[in-house]
């Protein structure tokens, strides 16, 4: 990145449900006196004014004008700044240009992508392109997938201080959740399923626990489909929505950082729904249930209300075991898992790109290998979460 940039962060999206979540953080967490020059865009000059009158932002808050559609415009918009937040998706619809446009111009990429398919497509046509140039694309900076990378991450560090090394199997296990799952994340979800529909190639990379890490090689993976009795914390699990793209994402930090949790790693993620036949009972109903493929629910750009949001957390456990050796991590995340979090998340990701010395070179990553600790700190100061070692 030679020529000097106008902004360090561009939310683009930032008329959206989510992306005016950001721009509101931004304003807030990053007004003038922080010195980071942020700007919101779009495709509406009028739409963008009006959020950024009512959610308190300076007047003075630069709007840029952008659409998907119009590739003079991405490119401008790319040129201008050192990171893109895009939370403009689906990625597969709306996202194929920016991800090429930042590979080439050395513009680092934020978004808060769960379409493994696509990510793979963008993995084998861009990451050389964004070696070479510098730029680093980061995808999956929300809910899907910071907890859980950063959860292993922040285990298998400790496991190393504790044991010298890495825990071969972690599981892990959200224990409770209270918010809604975006509306991006269902239109994102019936985009791959339509795109599976048509291209056999796409569902062969969706069961595929190592479509991310191309070349990898490790262990057979838990599918994580049925229900199961985990003995380890002594409860029923249901399957989680979100283990499909998570899963993915940490067995490539995985791939990408050396193999550093080790060659025979393995990784799953449940839902637990507590002991006995009411724990059974439960997970068997959320392992029945196919709303998030029907319409219903948010659409892409609704959203819960500030209460609603406000009200919301998570709590994700991970429990790393070895032979006789065991240690276990606790994630947890105050507001809404899919809008308040999220939208503190991917903020913090992007203004750790342009602020932190990460010596984190040009490609396609991941957050763990990509910001690690650095990452950690800052979502722990600023936004609302916790990692600890309970044992």
């Amino acid at each position: 990145m030679t020529a000097e940039k106008t902004y360090d962060v561009v939310v683009y999206g930032a008329s959206g449900f989510t992306g005016r979540l950001v721009a509101e953080y931004f304003a807030k967490q990053y007004g003038a006196s922080s010195g980071l020059k942020w700007a919101m865009a779009g495709r509406s000059a009028g739409k963008l004014a009006a959020v950024r009158d009512e959610i308190g932002a300076p007047a003075s808050t630069p709007l840029v004008i952008a659409d998907a559609d119009d590739p003079d415009s991405i490119q401008t918009m790319v040129a201008s700044t050192k990171v893109v937040l895009t939370t403009v998706g689906p990625y597969q619809l709306y996202g194929s240009d920016l991800v090429a446009t930042c590979a080439k111009a050395g513009t680092d990429y934020v978004d808060l992508c769960g379409e493994p398919p696509w990510m793979r497509q963008m993995i084998d046509a861009h990451e050389e392109t964004a070696k070479k140039s510098g730029a680093r694309i980061v995808f999956s900076c929300g809910f899907d997938s910071i907890p859980f990378d950063l959860g292993v991450h922040f285990l298998q560090s400790a496991a190393h201080e504790k044991f010298g090394k890495p825990m071969s199997r972690v599981r892990g296990r959200v224990r409770g959740m209270q918010g809604t799952f975006s509306g991006g994340t269902a239109a994102s979800l019936k985009a791959t399923m339509a795109a599976a529909a048509k291209d056999p190639s796409i569902l062969e990379l969706l069961r595929d626990p190592y479509s991310l890490a191309p070349g990898a090689k490790g262990p057979e993976q838990p599918r994580g489909t049925k229900p199961i009795y985990d003995d380890l914390i002594e409860s029923w699990c249901a399957p989680f929505i979100m283990a499909p793209i998570n899963t993915r994402n940490v067995l490539r930090s995985n791939f990408i950082s050396g193999y550093s949790y080790g060659n025979d790693f393995v990784y799953d993620e449940m839902f637990v729904t507590g002991p006995g036949e009411k724990g059974e009972a439960i997970a068997n109903a959320i392992a029945n249930d196919d709303s998030m493929s029907k319409d219903g629910g948010p659409k892409p750009g609704e959203g819960p209300g500030k209460e609603e949001r406000e009200a919301g957390f998570y709590d994700v456990i991970f429990v790393g075991t070895d032979g006789d050796n065991r240690i276990t991590a606790v994630v947890t995340g105050d507001k809404d898992p899919g809008y308040g979090s999220t939208s503190k998340m991917i903020s913090e990701s992007a203004v750790c790109l342009v602020q932190d010395d990460l010596n984190t070179g040009g490609g396609i990553w991941t957050t763990a290998p990509a910001m690690g600790d650095q990452l950690i700190k800052r979502l722990v100061t600023n936004a609302g979460l916790t990692f600890d070692i309970i044992d």
